[in-house]
């Protein structure tokens, strides 16, 4: 049984189809989880109606966060026919919509936090990151990144490793990820698919050094992520013939295997960096992300600390 009990759904306010607080429904259902409907809004221009008192423009304010709850409740009620949970509601006002799910994960302790995706503009993910990359990096809680895809019985949850590292941290996310995985599988009754890729022989080493026998290299690089990987199944029980070890890199390789395998889930590890690094190098998750036609879980590692200060 999934430990994912305490799920806390972002809605978007930009849209009426609500994917996030669908799927929170669909694994609470399956869990017998509890749902809290997060929504986080802000108008600068309230901030800026100077010729108002304090207290009138925090009655102004007032009247639309409860205008807010009023819409929540009436796309909650659309759906009381289809489940009978009881979905607490939840709107805040807030200039950063990251910061207030992230405040809000931590001090409600919740277990996952589930957002819908939108596909991102390549420019303008280099000048603005993301919600969904600001939650991937300093949220402390799972994140369940939600697409158009559905979660059919039999289906495939892929859980994304890095068999070949020596890391002791990284060791401990690949068993994460990887138990993790067994956990939905059971939840979804589905299938645990994994997937490992490794580098190719180094282009600029195979001329530099005429002795070098690229070929001798590649293959033994490929034996070792092959026997990493045999361990790896081998301790966690996943059949061999459902093992993905490919040449390239993650976030080639990984999206290719979801598409081959019609894979309903991947379930992978992100560090959480941010900073320089982060706008710099990003992450692997980040990189699949808009790759996927399915959800996307990212786990942090155990004893991560999220960057967001809480007042």
């Amino acid at each position: 049984m999934s430990d994912f009990k305490k799920i806390l759904a972002v809605i978007d306010p930009t849209v009426q189809k609500q994917k996030s607080l669908d799927r929170a429904i669909e694994l609470a259902q399956k869990t017998n989880g509890n749902i809290t409907a997060f929504l986080s809004i802000y108008d600068f221009s309230y901030d800026l109606t100077t010729m108002l008192s304090l207290d009138e423009r925090e009655t102004m304010k007032q009247a639309l966060l409860d205008d807010k709850v009023e819409w929540v409740t009436n796309l909650i009620a659309a759906k009381k026919g289809d489940n009978n949970l009881e979905i607490d509601i939840k709107v805040v006002w807030h200039n950063r919509p990251y910061e207030s799910i992230i405040i809000e994960s931590i001090q409600g302790n919740y277990d996952l936090i589930v957002k819908g995706t939108h596909k991102h503009d390549t420019l303008k993910s280099v000048i603005f990151t993301p919600t969904d990359w600001h939650l991937m990096r300093k949220a402390p809680t799972s994140v369940l990144l939600v697409k158009e895809h559905d979660w059919p019985i039999n289906g495939q949850v892929l859980a994304a490793v890095n068999v070949g590292t020596e890391d002791d941290a990284h060791r401990q996310l690949n068993d994460k990820v990887t138990k993790v995985a067994h956990e939905m599988a059971n939840v979804l009754q589905a299938n645990v698919h994994l997937v490992n890729s490794y580098p190719g022989t180094p282009v600029n080493i195979a001329i530099e050094i005429p002795e070098f026998d690229p070929q001798g290299y590649n293959e033994s690089v490929k034996n070792y992520h092959n026997k990493s990987m045999t361990e790896h199944a081998q301790q966690f029980q996943v059949a061999l013939e459902n093992c993905h070890v490919k040449e390239g890199l993650p976030e080639d390789v990984i999206p290719n295997v979801a598409k081959e395998i019609d894979a309903e889930l991947v379930i992978i590890g992100t560090i959480g960096r941010h900073g320089i690094s982060a706008a710099l190098i990003g992450n692997t998750a980040e990189h699949v992300i808009d790759m996927l036609d399915c959800d996307i879980l990212a786990l942090k590692p155990d004893g991560f600390e999220s960057p967001v200060i809480i007042d």
